[in-house]
């Protein structure tokens, strides 16, 4: 899996929405959409805080 279907699976096993996990992160949910269709690519810093958000590391999210 890519990271953006695995930040897709992990939000949902969360039952968060992309606006939750947004406010979660500051930032905006349609960031969170972008990064999730593959159209935005997360900066370091900001993959690290949604790794945190979600309970999970930045390693498991790069799951390939």
């Amino acid at each position: 899996m890519s990271f953006s279907e695995n930040l897709k699976k992990m939000r949902e096993e969360k039952g968060l929405t992309q606006a939750e996990l947004a406010k979660a992160v500051n930032i905006s949910q349609p960031m969170i959409a972008q990064y999730e269709t593959e159209i935005r690519v997360p900066s370091a810093p900001t993959a690290l805080a949604i790794a945190k958000a979600l309970g999970t590391t930045f390693e498991k999210i790069m799951e390939g």
